[in-house]
């Protein structure tokens, strides 16, 4: 039996003469909480759809659990879907709103009614059975969503920016609880959202998606902190890019400076470094075992907890540096940016050119 739940091979969508999803492949472990980001428009809820069945792909596989799934009807896939608007019917309770899926299928009653109180339950829902949707808050309708795709024991569940109707805090919350119960049931998960900080918290597996093709998929640290491509460096979150020459060695020169990289460049190529905010600190003097440049500060913003300054080197590059736990001391005129070169993450220039 394949360790994979869902494989996407060479996956094809065009609507009309837009090729929206180009060449697609990817492999989704059992278990994995597997998220699609990118901008809007980037083709992540089109994939989303292929996988329930709404959409079948122009060209390409999908399997799931090794059974070849992309002309079948939805209802005949083991997976189901959570929207963004929720689709729950008004004019039905709680439990039969939860209990549908089952009842369409010609589930026992005895058997549905342990399902739906087990779901419910998961859900923490219980006690609210009997209730409508219109007397439910919006995090309550959310989890009613959820509970109605749960309790179909799917082999797969898909969430199509389920939380983007909650305002930030219960987002938060909402957000830990889903984690928590797909660790807790161990299922194989793939969830939608264009909000950086909702991947990067929940993922095992992100895949980044720009204009149909997939820039990188790989686990929330190999994402922030190792990007194949800029756009993925400056898609999530903020990022320092910084136009550099290879040196032949395992170096590239940005000025007068050498940074040490993990690889041997080559000697004239262009390469671009990125360097998060956080990863970089400042000083009034240059720091021992760490590549510093001069610069002079143009604007600070504090944020509490962090004080961000945008710094000009000397070379007109304009760099940002977060300082945290700053107490009083704000930091103006002249200073040093400061790395260690292993903060420092090379992408190579050849990549960004193929860039869509």
């Amino acid at each position: 039996m394949s360790e994979l739940v869902l494989q996407m091979k060479a996956i094809n969508k065009y609507f009309g003469s837009s090729h929206v999803i180009k060449d697609v492949n990817m492999d989704i472990p059992k278990g994995a909480f597997v998220t699609f980001l990118g901008p809007s428009g980037c083709g992540k809820t089109t994939l989303l759809r292929m996988v329930a069945g709404f959409y079948e792909p122009d060209e390409g596989e999908i399997l799931l659990n090794d059974k070849r799934i992309e002309k079948l009807p939805p209802y005949e896939r083991n997976t189901a879907m959570v929207f963004q608007e929720y689709a729950l019917f008004p004019h039905m309770s709680v439990f039969d709103n939860v209990a549908y899926g089952l009842n369409v299928k010609g589930v026992a009653k005895d058997e549905i009614k342990k399902r739906v109180t087990e779901a419910l339950e998961l859900m923490q829902l219980q006690g609210m059975e009997n209730r409508f949707p219109n007397q439910m808050s919006g995090g309550q309708q959310q989890r009613v969503a959820v509970a109605r795709a749960l309790v179909m024991n799917p082999e797969v569940l898909l969430l199509d920016e389920p939380l983007s109707n909650l305002d930030a805090k219960l987002r938060e919350t909402v957000r830990v609880e889903l984690r928590q119960i797909q660790q807790k049931m161990g299922l194989s998960t793939i969830y939608v959202t264009h909000d950086q900080s909702e991947a990067l918290s929940l993922s095992d597996l992100i895949v980044v998606l720009r204009k149909g093709v997939v820039h990188q998929i790989g686990n929330p640290q190999q994402i922030y902190f190792e990007p194949k491509t800029t756009f993925v460096a400056d898609f999530i979150g903020t990022t320092n890019l910084i136009l550099v020459k290879g040196t032949g060695k395992n170096t590239v020169a940005y000025g007068d400076a050498e940074v040490e990289v993990y690889k041997q460049t080559d000697k004239g190529q262009g390469y671009v470094l990125s360097i998060r905010p956080e990863s970089a600190a400042l000083s009034v003097e240059p720091q021992e075992g760490k590549t510093c440049l001069k610069g002079e500060i143009t604007n600070k913003m504090f944020l509490g907890e962090k004080v961000r300054y945008f710094i000009n080197d000397s070379l007109g590059k304009e760099w940002i540096v977060d300082m945290f736990d700053p107490g009083k001391e704000i930091l103006s005129g002249q200073v040093y940016v400061c790395f260690a070169d292993k903060k420092a993450w090379l992408i190579d220039e050849e990549v960004i050119d193929k860039e869509e």
